[in-house]
């Protein structure tokens, strides 16, 4: 896990160190110029522009200049406070105006061309929530000390940092309640089945669907299977047949009170998984409150279950003793907690979290995984090709697996949406649909770790 700070937590850790600030700046300052130099490839006869604010930020940025320097470098600082619309020409800008304590609006100057480095976070970008305030410089790559600052990673953040490189200042970062997700994580986190393990130590009961309606349940039951799954159930309230996984074992429920019928028979799986394609009608809402107020075993609730939820979810949750995911999406979470999560999405996660006692897996273009204790993961693997209909079935069949293979739910639920991610970089760039990705899952498993593996991100 790489450790995230926000920036409240960060100007604390530094606080808090036992070296004198001037240490700490002259090791940030040559982070900063040894990003420089790499970016410049050399330095005698460069030219750099710093642009160079008031405060902290500023300090680093104009030491990192004088190290410049004396490499070679013909280094012109500027003031950011008295910036010229377009900066001098340059072979590289650091963005060295301000950091994550900024308030306020900034219009970076048009650097001429050249490439922009920024120092801990592009100026104007929100340290906290990734929100932009003026006209942050689009940076190539982004020097941060000590931690990664949620607004890297999160909002508009990620778009203006370009390659985010966390610098080791000396600092102790190891209370950090949050974290970003890395390959090697998710193979540490999901256990590998044993020698002497079967089919029902892993055992998921998909519930979902409606007649007429299956494709979600049974693309939640393949990822389940393409995921590690032993034994995967599949139940559509009220239908009779249903065209699924020729793997899967289909057992009917009945249209009314079917949670009796799950809870008779929930000793025999380690996780159930409710609410893909349910639908919304009273019949569907009746039977996912009386289910969850009723199982002993972990539930992963996604789609018409979280609709059926409401704003009742934290009454719902409250006398349940075994673990319960739920993965909102944000029109999902705005019916759970009746407003939209808004910028900060860390927050957002959290308080949902505290509120229900459940791991909450808000998806998003950056993933946050938030358990009650406030703990919080954060996952960046996906991009565009999950943006498509049937993708978060997959992603609940994946947490499901996970959980089923004997991961702490808080942890299955952050390697489920890294793995998915992977899983989606895996297919086409243009046409995917949600099948591809539950097929690309066993082969983007087997490349976690892998020296083929993509780079993290």
């Amino acid at each position: 896990m790489i450790p995230v700070l926000t920036p409240a937590e960060m100007a604390e850790v530094d606080r808090s160190a036992p070296e004198p600030f001037e240490v700490l700046v002259r090791r940030a300052a040559g982070a900063v110029a040894r990003a420089a130099s790499d970016l410049l490839g050399g330095g005698y006869g460069r030219r750099v522009v710093v642009v160079a604010g008031p405060g902290h930020n500023g300090d680093d940025g104009r030491v990192a200049a004088d190290l410049l320097a004396r490499r070679g470098v013909r280094v012109e600082v500027v003031d950011a406070r008295a910036c010229p619309p377009v900066l001098p020409p340059s072979d590289l800008v650091v963005d060295a105006a301000f950091g994550t304590g900024f308030r306020g609006t900034f219009d970076f100057p048009d650097p001429d061309g050249a490439p922009v480095l920024a120092v801990d976070v592009p100026s104007g970008v929100d340290g906290l929530t990734g929100a932009t305030a003026g006209r942050p410089a689009h940076a190539v790559a982004t020097v941060t000390f000590a931690a990664l600052k949620p607004g890297l990673l999160l909002g508009s953040g990620p778009e203006h940092a370009g390659e985010v490189v966390v610098a080791d200042i000396g600092l102790d970062v190891g209370g950090a309640t949050a974290a970003l997700v890395t390959d090697a994580d998710v193979r540490a986190w999901v256990p590998e089945r044993g020698p002497d393990d079967h089919k029902w130590r892993h055992a998921v009961w998909v519930v979902g669907g409606s007649p007429g309606m299956v494709g979600a349940p049974t693309l939640a039951a393949t990822a389940a299977f393409r995921s590690g799954a032993g034994y995967v159930r599949l139940s559509v309230p009220g239908a009779t047949t249903v065209d699924a996984p020729l793997e899967s074992v289909v057992v009917a429920l009945p249209e009314r009170d079917w949670a009796a019928s799950v809870v008779a028979d929930q000793r025999r799986f380690c996780v159930l998984a409710v609410g893909p394609g349910l639908g919304r009608s009273t019949d569907a809402v009746a039977g996912v409150r009386s289910l969850l107020g009723r199982v002993d075993v972990p539930v992963v609730v996604d789609g018409d279950a979280l609709w059926s939820l409401g704003t009742d979810a934290p009454a719902v949750l409250s006398t349940r003793t075994s673990p319960t995911v739920l993965t909102p999406h944000d029109g999902e979470y705005e019916r759970l907690v009746g407003s939209p999560p808004g910028d900060d999405r860390l927050a957002a996660a959290r308080g949902l979290a505290v509120a229900t006692g459940a791991v909450v897996l808000l998806k998003g273009p950056t993933t946050v995984v938030a358990d009650p204790s406030g703990s919080a993961l954060l996952v960046r693997s996906g991009d565009a090709r999950l943006a498509t209909a049937g993708t978060g079935d997959v992603l609940t069949g994946v947490v499901a697996a996970f959980v089923a293979c004997g991961a702490e739910p808080f942890r299955a639920a952050a390697a489920a949406a890294h793995l998915h991610g992977r899983a989606a970089g895996r297919c086409p760039r243009r046409g995917t649909v949600a099948a591809d990705v539950a097929a690309a899952l066993p082969a983007a498993w087997d490349a976690l770790g892998s020296v083929d593996a993509d780079d993290e991100s």
